[in-house]
């Protein structure tokens, strides 16, 4: 370790000791004893290459919202993370070594869930992230930095796919043959959100573009959704990848490398709940973007799909693996979800309907 927690934390005017906390992947996050008690995250520079506009980004927003609350008399302390500038007047501190660090308030009486079961619980972050959306639907998300270029430009992931498929660098795509069909026959898919945002059919939004249910801090007593977190990825975007990145995680019956087949499919029960939680709160929806919302789940796991395919074909230099063909296991488990949304189109837009029309 190159630096002094207790002159990082010392540098944000706050005092106490500090432990290790979470078990986040991407920054290393410590809970600082402190009163009130805080947060303090060390960001991967490696990951977020420039992590002053990840900073200007997340600071907007979370200002916006902290007006609606205030506006609204909703809750100022609980219901968006609130950071802290450091003595140089920015919300983040460089040592002289070049470490990142940002501190935030802590949120205390909530809990965050990797995964869940429980149709409640899905409701209940839906709703969290609906609300999200809905205080940030005035915001002009073209104001918003593109922290991580073509995230979810879905054109642009397909292109990537293809690329890695006429180089197979590792000499594997004779063992995934049907798989790279599988992606091929669906190119159409790919420009279809894209496109509209483009045609000025679909708004450009303020989006979180990592819509796991672990990114919503439920309530430890009521279950509700108290806020959304792991800001790092908000752009300009589209509802939709919010919408489907959740169900595509959320959705589904198994774990996203669960090698036998059988035991995965989409749990439309879950669909079912996690819509009903979502448009509750969300009057600024539009129609393209209701009628677009069961093929947005279809995209987005299409998306990561294609995108574990194509590292599988790359020799496996982004995503972590544990074993050779994890990653290809990973792409069998995206399609096998994506020909059962297929499947269930009519039934999950008539939950769709439901949900509008209650």
């Amino acid at each position: 370790m190159s630096y002094d927690i207790k002159d990082v934390i010392f540098h944000f005017g706050v005092d106490g000791e500090c432990e290790l906390f979470g078990n986040g992947h991407i920054n290393d996050t410590y809970f600082v004893y402190s009163t009130p008690p805080c947060i303090l995250q060390k960001v991967n520079t490696n990951t977020f290459k420039e992590p002053v506009k990840v900073m200007e980004n997340i600071k907007a927003v979370t200002e916006h919202i902290s007006k609606k609350l205030e506006k609204d008399g909703g809750d100022m302390d609980r219901g968006t993370l609130r950071f802290l500038d450091s003595d140089s007047g920015v919300p983040y501190y460089i040592t002289e070594n070049g470490d990142f660090f940002r501190m935030y308030r802590f949120v205390g009486g909530a809990h965050s869930c990797d995964s869940t079961d429980d149709p409640m619980q899905l409701y209940y972050a839906a709703k969290a992230f609906g609300h999200f959306q809905n205080m940030l639907a005035d915001f002009p998300a073209e104001k918003l930095h593109e922290v991580i270029v073509n995230f979810h430009n879905t054109k642009s992931r397909y292109a990537d796919f293809k690329k890695a498929v006429a180089e197979d660098l590792s000499g594997r795509a004779c063992n995934c043959a049907d798989e790279i069909k599988f992606v091929l026959d669906r190119e159409a898919d790919a420009s279809v959100v894209v496109d509209d945002i483009a045609a000025g059919k679909i708004p450009l939004r303020v989006t979180h573009n990592d819509t796991k249910i672990n990114n919503v801090l439920l309530d430890d007593v009521t279950g509700e959704g108290v806020c959304v977190i792991d800001l790092d990825t908000v752009m300009p975007g589209s509802l939709l990848y919010d919408f489907g990145d959740a169900l595509r995680s959320g959705g589904s019956s198994g774990a996203e490398d669960e090698p036998d087949l059988s035991k995965i499919w989409f749990d439309a029960a879950k669909f079912e709940a996690f819509t009903k939680g979502f448009l509750e709160v969300l009057p600024s929806i539009t129609e393209r973007e209701l009628e677009l919302l069961p093929f947005s789940v279809k995209l987005m796991t299409l998306e990561c799909g294609s995108r574990f395919l194509a590292d599988y074909l790359n020799g496996d230099t982004y995503f972590r693996t544990h074993y050779p063909e994890h990653n290809l296991v990973r792409a069998r488990t995206q399609f096998k979800l994506v020909a059962d949304i297929e499947s269930k189109h009519d039934e999950l837009m008539e939950i769709v309907e439901k949900a509008v029309n209650k």
